[in-house]
């Protein structure tokens, strides 16, 4: 067997999304939710593993953010406190928040198949000839790799040989000379990215008139052709979508009973900010955070669990001295960085991305993403993380809209204020799938031919505990050390199959380590430890097996 310490940590750009989302669901990782029923789009269930992965990186978090929060710049530990808010609040929340008049999407609709499309993921394929020529297929897609790779595969089929023929001969045109275009940038892709993507004579995407360099009309329009249409011409104008679910609070189902999913963990923390101030001995600056499901109606829901319409989220709300808001923000920056890289993502595979001012959310003054290098968005990256400079919005509109006082009377400073607030707002869904996709690592010569490389602290399971046969006492003394090894840690024991299977097992749930028992422990108590990242075995007394994980599984590699 090949040394499996002489393999490294293949880059994201090399991994197979498909190979990720088939090892998910084979090893219990995640599930399509209903999936008995047919499914239903944008939800999915945590298997066994991945309920136990979801919940390393929440208590990670948490333990990060509220039990050992970081050391601030003056050298003390930072003040933050938890919540658990309720996923259901009065609906004037999301009207003060401005949720329910702007929390909106371009939408078109496909008139001949019935699908649905977020306008901002539509990418359009025009031939390279004079604006005058009226010839396009809508492309839906995250990245301009993606968009390409999607125009490729589709450009080899009989159906649009026979499209581009037909097409050809309407509209006078060769059909090999093209380029590509985009309705609207996506915020994962630079202007830059756009601009190099085009090709110096090309325009970055931004409105329909800046693609051709001349105004395109509603006709022209019209006859783009959606990705899973035969006909050009039904695709509808864009229209703005609210991506908020709606329920009803009681038995009549009237607008006065109308409610909502919350869509954001945030704004119950901006409801409960004066409760907290008076139960509680903190003062500004500090924080409150809090993991919660929130709920988004996406048109598209996409890439596995990246976008989804049933989600996870850890926030945190920063309120500090509004002449004190740009340190924090920085600090935080900094300290979100750090964290996502403790939990053994490669720094190459993150980044920093600043919004443009564009593109900034209407409370923001500034934002910043963590961003991840994806399988598929790859070369480019995704969103992970967002910090954002929210200023003081969400309490003057909470202020105005319910009347009660909500401003912070700072007695060191004897001055009274709203404080600022810096949001850094994570997906725990989304942190699931970083770590899957980091952790996945193909290796030939193993049994299982892949690996899942979790940091120790991270991996669901910790150790797999294997009698070598299921006679001679090596049972009994197995089951033992697991009955000891579970009341600390997630751990397996495992007496089926052969020992290389059961190794197999292991390396796909991700389990650092495996504890076999074998004739030598009935002579000497030692067992054997195999290491999952090298293959490698070594011989501990058994006594040692509970020290031995304590000193591996929280290191700080």
């Amino acid at each position: 067997m090949t040394d499996a310490q002489t393999i490294t940590q293949p880059h994201a750009a090399s991994k197979s999304m498909d190979d990720i989302v088939a090892l998910s669901k084979r090893r219990g990782f995640i599930y399509p939710a209903s999936e008995i029923y047919g499914g239903i789009n944008g939800f999915w269930d945590f298997g066994p593993l991945g309920a136990l992965l979801k919940n390393n990186v929440r208590d990670a978090w948490w333990r990060a953010m509220v039990l050992c929060p970081p050391i601030g710049p003056d050298g003390h530990p930072l003040q933050i406190v938890g919540l658990d808010s309720a996923i259901i609040q009065n609906p004037r929340t999301w009207e003060a928040s401005g949720h329910v008049g702007g929390f909106n999407d371009p939408m078109m609709d496909d008139k001949e198949t019935k699908a649905r499309y977020r306008a901002d993921h539509i990418w359009v394929y025009f031939p390279k000839q004079p604006a005058s020529v009226r010839f396009g297929i809508a492309v839906e897609a995250g990245s301009f790799e993606e968009a390409e790779q999607r125009f490729d595969k589709l450009y080899q089929t009989a159906k649009w040989q026979k499209i581009v023929r037909k097409a050809a001969k309407v509209f006078n045109f060769n059909p090999d000379d093209h380029y590509w275009l985009g309705m609207k940038r996506p915020g994962n892709i630079t202007e830059e990215e756009a601009r190099n993507a085009f090709g110096p004579a090309g325009e970055y995407p931004g409105t329909w008139e800046a693609r051709c360099g001349t105004e395109l009309s509603k006709e022209d329009l019209a006859i783009t052709r959606s990705p899973d249409a035969d006909e050009f011409g039904t695709l509808t104008e864009p229209r703005m979508f609210n991506l908020m679910f709606e329920t009803y609070i009681g038995a009549i189902r009237d607008e006065d009973a109308k409610a909502y999913l919350r869509p954001e963990t945030a704004q119950g923390i901006f409801l409960n900010y004066k409760n907290v101030l008076d139960t509680t001995r903190v003062k500004v600056p500090f924080g409150i955070a809090q993991v919660g499901k929130a709920f988004r109606n996406e048109v598209t829901p996409r890439n596995f669990i990246f976008r989804s319409r049933e989600f996870e989220q850890m926030e945190m709300e920063w309120f500090c001295p509004p002449d004190q808001s740009q340190k924090w923000y920085e600090f935080w920056k900094d300290q979100r960085m750090k964290w996502w890289r403790s939990l053994g993502v490669a720094p190459g595979n993150l980044r920093f991305r600043e919004h443009d001012q564009e593109e900034l959310a209407h409370y923001s003054n500034a934002c910043v993403d963590v961003e991840y290098q994806y399988p598929f968005t790859a070369p480019g990256f995704g969103e992970l993380e967002g910090i954002a400079h929210r200023g003081d919005f969400d309490l003057t509109q909470h202020m105005q809209h319910s009347g009660a006082k909500l401003e912070y009377f700072d007695q060191q400073r004897n001055q009274r204020y709203l404080p600022h607030v810096i949001e850094p707002a994570s997906g725990l869904t989304r942190g699931v799938l970083v770590l899957l996709c980091e952790a996945f690592t193909p290796d030939p010569s193993r049994p299982s031919k892949v690996f899942m490389k979790f940091h120790p602290a991270m991996a669901p399971v910790k150790a797999g505990i294997f009698p070598l046969v299921n006679k001679d006492g090596m049972p009994e003394i197995g089951e033992k050390l697991y009955l000891e090894l579970r009341k600390k840690y997630a751990v397996e024991y495992d007496a089926k199959q052969s020992i290389g299977k059961r190794y197999a097992r292991m390396d796909e749930a991700g389990a650092p380590y495996c504890f076999t028992i074998d004739g030598d422990t009935l002579k000497d108590n030692t067992v054997t430890v195999r290491h999952r990242d090298t293959c490698q075995q070594q011989r501990i007394n058994i006594d040692r097996v509970t020290a031995f994980l304590t000193e591996n599984i929280d290191r700080g590699d």
